[in-house]
């Protein structure tokens, strides 16, 4: 009797240690889905050799902070997080890009598999001098978002739409960085999104 005790206590000191482990990480997830982002193309098979974003494009996380701190250049698809990093590879510029019109409105989506009390929804756009071959970096984007949705701590609903207005005078291929910053976490989730004006 006293064996099975012992066993049944260490199993829920275990259970507690392993709780208080994960309690500094957001329990939120979600990712980009219009544009369409490299973690659903990848889910959804339009891309092969993914790794385990496959199984979860909703957890691409990483420091919040952006563009002051958050994610190294060169690893802002992924968040800097290294198990997604075929995120950040530019593949020759060949992912799958959403057409757009420069100048138009359009609907900025996404989908939550958890929600999270948020700060804001930050929309970015590569400058024109952008090589859709290279890694993305700081230096690549333009400085100030394009778009800011601001929550006051609100949590999303299961999806959420922006509705805003695509920058003008932009041509070519370009990627639009969706930053989402959870407002009482020290995280924020990432978005790639491929697009070709």
């Amino acid at each position: 009797m006293r064996k099975k005790i012992t066993t049944a206590v260490l199993g829920l000191g275990f259970a507690a240690v392993s709780v208080l482990a994960t309690s500094g990480t957001a329990h939120a997830h979600g990712y980009s889905t219009s544009p369409t982002s490299r973690q659903l193309h990848c889910a959804q098979g339009t891309v092969s050799d993914c790794g385990s974003i496959v199984w979860e494009p909703q957890s691409v996380e990483g420091p919040k902070g952006f563009p002051r701190s958050g994610p190294a250049d060169g690893q802002i698809c992924s968040g800097g997080n290294q198990r997604f990093a075929q995120l950040d590879d530019p593949r020759n510029g060949s992912w799958p890009a959403t057409r757009l019109t420069a100048g138009q409105g359009y609907t900025f989506s996404w989908r939550f598999t958890a929600r999270h009390s948020t700060s804001e929804f930050r929309y970015y756009i590569t400058r024109d001098s952008y090589n859709p071959s290279r890694p993305l970096t700081r230096a690549d984007l333009e400085p100030q978002p394009f778009m800011t949705v601001p929550m006051g701590g609100r949590q999303p609903g299961q999806t959420e739409h922006h509705q805003g207005t695509v920058p003008t005078q932009k041509s070519g291929k370009h990627i639009i960085l969706a930053v989402w910053d959870v407002a009482d976490t020290q995280n924020a989730f990432y978005a790639c999104s491929d697009v070709q004006f």
